[in-house]
């Protein structure tokens, strides 16, 4: 990966844009992409959309959700201790000692969840943490105190762990899902405007936001790009590490690969260009099957309108949803290299359809 592009992989990995509150990685995200598209566009909620050939009457769409799960403040006792909502899928169980950002009119308030040591506790009859019991220790001793910080029920918590590279070939850190995404769509603008390449059809480059509550930014701004084809980039479930059932969750790899999903939201016709596509160009690259839905905003797209043909380049991912989720190199090149090459291949007027 070139210096410039890792650069901005971790500063865009590093910024906080939980659900709902996605502005200020949105800012990044585009400034970075804004060399080389011809003309964007920022939707009520905030997702962004560079382009490229604004005029064409064709158009593909290649997209990517911008939002991190993260939690609310709901309620604050007298003691000055802070219990929360989910905002997305936070999961309860990884939360006990982790540090967090409170984020605040008066800018970020650091806290920590709490947990009651080992020895206080009957060990025998340890139960999980759930969203019930965590809680969060901002320092302060009141309510009082805790709302004189700028913190109010409906301020927004963000866990701080940073980026990281691991032994050499791992990227490691916390909202890979999907900022990782936004990332890679980005670079496939920058590679196509820096090999010169002329895209017969408009190009909308897509970093979506909401998906973690229901793929709602993907949903508004299908509607509004009305395109012909969409190529959805996310994370997927790297299967190796223990406690994953493989007959239930497939057998995927970090390190193998993409992923090229099969199911019914995905268009048989542009999965099967996206796999000769690697198959032409030597990309390695792995398949999955969904069932009723894939989960991504491959849903909205496709469902949206009369009918969009979508499809899903996944990229693999351990431990999703915790502060720890992890790629590697190679497969955040290959994604990345496997949608450049499938878009120069899709021509003008490109009909997918099984029949006419």
């Amino acid at each position: 990966m070139r210096p410039e592009s890792f650069e901005f992989l971790q500063i865009y990995l590093n910024n906080a844009s939980p659900t709902g509150f996605e502005k200020e990685g949105q800012k990044l995200w585009l400034e970075y992409l804004k060399p080389y598209i011809d003309e964007y566009f920022v939707d009520t909620y905030g997702t962004v959309v560079g382009v490229i050939n604004p005029e064409a009457q064709y158009k593909v769409v290649i997209e990517a959700h911008a939002d991190e799960i993260s939690y609310f403040v709901n309620y604050i006792t007298k003691e000055g201790y802070i219990y929360l909502r989910r905002n997305g899928g936070s999961d309860a169980l990884v939360a006990p000692s982790k540090r967090v950002n409170i984020h605040t009119d008066k800018g970020v308030v650091k806290a920590i969840f709490g947990w009651p040591a080992i020895h206080v506790r009957k060990v025998e009859q340890d139960k999980a943490p759930t969203i019930e019991t965590i809680y969060l220790d901002c320092g302060a001793s009141s309510q009082k105190e805790v709302e004189e910080m700028g913190i109010h029920v409906g301020s927004v918590v963000t866990f701080e762990d940073e980026f990281m590279v691991m032994n050499d070939k791992f990227y490691v850190g916390r909202a890979l899902d999907n900022r990782v995404g936004g990332f890679m769509i980005a670079e496939v603008a920058r590679m196509l405007k820096e090999n010169d390449k002329k895209l017969p059809f408009g190009l909308y480059v897509v970093n979506a936001v909401q998906e973690e509550i229901g793929l709602r930014g993907a949903e508004m701004v299908a509607h509004r790009i009305n395109p012909n084809v969409a190529i959805i980039t996310d994370v997927t479930h790297d299967t190796q590490s223990p406690m994953y059932e493989k007959k239930t969750a497939g057998d995927l790899h970090c390190g193998k690969g993409p992923v090229i999903t099969y199911g019914p939201a995905v268009q048989n016709n542009l999965r099967d260009l996206i796999i000769r596509t690697a198959q032409e160009t030597d990309i390695p690259f792995q398949r999955a099957a969904a069932t009723r839905a894939t989960g991504t905003d491959t849903d909205a797209f496709a469902y949206s309108g009369s009918g969009v043909a979508s499809a899903l380049i996944s990229l693999p991912l351990k431990y999703m949803h915790t502060t720890v989720e992890t790629v590697h190199a190679e497969d955040v090149d290959n994604v990345t290299k496997l949608i450049y090459e499938t878009l120069l291949r899709i021509e003008d007027g490109h009909d997918f359809r099984y029949f006419s």
